[in-house]
């Protein structure tokens, strides 16, 4: 079975900086596209960032675009996200989430994804 457990979420301050983390399998890793996800109380669930499954191409919303990265560690089975410059309307529940289809265009539409991770908090106060 998937499985994808997030960490790194916390409080920080307008500004800061935060690396999230999804630890999942080897398996996973090499059959499915992996996508970060953010949902704010009272609004739907967004596409933030995601890295293709065979050659690593990276997307991003525009709301975060040179602020947030995206990697993938194979050795450690891990997908990170490095926030950097956050504001507090990034305040929100980050999901990392695993992809088996992985078409090009679709990687930040949360109905694409198959599997999820239970989610990690991050509070930007201004």
């Amino acid at each position: 079975q998937v499985q994808l457990v997030e960490s790194g979420g916390g409080s920080v301050q307008s500004g800061s900086s935060l690396r999230l983390s999804c630890a999942t399998s080897a398996r996973t890793l090499h059959y499915h596209a992996i996508g970060w996800f953010r949902q704010a109380p009272g609004k739907e669930r967004e596409g933030v960032s995601a890295i293709s499954r065979d050659y690593g191409t990276t997307y991003y919303a525009d709301s975060v675009k040179g602020r947030f990265t995206i990697s993938r560690d194979n050795a450690k089975n891990t997908v990170y996200l490095q926030m950097n410059s956050l504001k507090p309307e990034d305040t929100a529940v980050y999901y990392c989430a695993a992809d088996a289809e992985d078409v090009p265009g679709t990687l930040l539409l949360p109905a694409e994804y198959d599997y999820w991770g239970q989610g990690t908090q991050v509070t930007v106060s201004s």
